[in-house]
């Protein structure tokens, strides 16, 4: 068994050339003998019927780049030994590898005319010898039917063919999409990490620096202001080497989760605490429970909180900013305003998104409020106030698990 199975595939890795000459020496094996010998009392062979196999067999070398002249040329070839007297059972084998290199190589519409010319000739040819020796080719109507056999038999292989690459080219497309989809929820990944990353580091080193900033000033005239100052530091220090740990361990367990809990709705006061002082008083409104809300809701409320008390800190030179946060018929308002003077800003990036979004000269920070507005199903709004300061407004939805699968 193993031998016939490995014969198909040894036949296919020959050349097209050698292996045209193995099916003309195959040919010419089984059709030779038969054209050798003629019943007596009808005509032998002779320089004719050995003439008429030599072009049958020449022109099965050219029948993958012609097949229907060589169909046609070995077709005449077969009809002609009928009509000359010379009648044998396999002299019609080279017509047959050719009627099947038409099939197997055209289209199904050359198929169906090929196989009407070849039936009728083979018919008429069947109708001609008849009256002469007694129709030793068979009935006509039968005559009309081997010519279709090589024919149906072409076509299966190269519907089998054609089908078989087809789920070749379809289990390529389905790789080729697994592969692009594996690069997007990379990049997705990376984006989310790059964002995780920056309030973590960026937001709390800025907090760590105003309060570094008012140790100094009050180290010498109030010692007691430098040391709560300084305890400020410290607890910023730990929260984020806190939220970083839960960010490496989301990274390094693959069906782990956050050792810690994600911030939320609920560490706002600790927030506005760790960014007060600096020469900016900080106030914080909540009104409505926070209960119930996603956790992609209230990790977007207190991020876009955190970058806005960032850019308070590092931009706008501001002596008072306002916190408010806000349930109400359904949604979560968060807003922040300060009242800083509009030259010390940074430019504002526009909405953009991929290469545009990352090379943006307004920075990160916008940006990731924006993107984390969007994945939590909301919108953000931010600007200038008219008479000076600048504003933050991010409306995000507080029922249910409305965050779920945007992106």
């Amino acid at each position: 068994m193993r031998t016939f199975d490995r014969l198909p595939a040894r036949l296919r890795a020959l050349p097209p050339t050698a292996l045209d000459l193995l099916v003309v020496v195959v040919v010419g094996l089984f059709t030779g003998p038969e054209a050798a010998v003629n019943d007596p009392e009808y005509r032998q062979a002779d320089w004719v019927t050995w003439s008429l196999l030599a072009v049958s067999l020449l022109a099965l070398l050219g029948r993958r780049r012609w097949p229907v002249p060589v169909a046609v040329v070995t077709g005449a070839a077969c009809a002609g030994w009928a009509l000359y007297g010379h009648i044998g059972e396999l002299l019609n084998l080279p017509v047959i590898v050719a009627l099947y290199t038409v099939a197997v190589r055209g289209d199904r519409r050359r198929t169906l005319w090929t196989g009407l010319v070849s039936s009728l000739a083979s018919g008429l040819v069947a109708l001609w010898v008849g009256h002469d020796v007694v129709n030793p080719q068979g009935l006509p109507v039968l005559e009309m039917v081997w010519p279709l056999v090589p024919l149906l038999l072409g076509e299966a292989v190269r519907t089998r063919r054609q089908l078989l690459a087809e789920y070749a080219a379809r289990a390529e497309r389905a790789e080729a999409e697994r592969e692009r989809e594996a690069e997007r929820r990379v990049r997705e990944e990376r984006v989310r990490i790059a964002r995780e990353l920056h309030d973590v580091v960026a937001h709390t080193v800025t907090a760590m620096t105003v309060q570094a900033g008012v140790a100094l000033d009050a180290f010498d005239v109030r010692p007691e202001v430098a040391r709560q100052a300084m305890r400020l530091v410290r607890d910023s220090g730990k929260e984020a080497v806190r939220e970083l740990r839960a960010t490496v361990t989301v990274l390094r367990e693959r069906d782990g989760e956050p050792t810690a809990p994600a911030p939320g709705i609920g560490q706002l006061a600790e927030l506005v605490h760790r960014f007060a002082g600096g020469g900016t008083e900080i106030t914080l409104r909540q009104e409505g429970a926070t209960d119930g809300l996603s956790p992609v809701v209230g990790l977007a409320a207190y991020r876009i909180v955190q970058e806005a008390l960032t850019n308070v800190g590092r931009h706008s030179g501001a002596r008072h900013a306002a916190v408010s946060v806000v349930r109400q018929d359904g949604s979560l308002t968060v807003e922040v305003v300060d009242d800083g003077p509009p030259s010390r800003r940074p430019a504002i990036p526009q909405p953009s998104t991929g290469k545009e979004a990352a090379s943006s000269p307004g920075g990160f920070g916008l940006i990731g409020m924006r993107e984390r507005a969007v994945a939590a199903g909301g919108r953000i709004d931010y600007g200038p106030v008219p008479g000076g300061g600048f504003r933050v407004l991010a409306v995000l939805p507080a029922d249910g698990d409305a965050a779920g699968g945007r992106t």
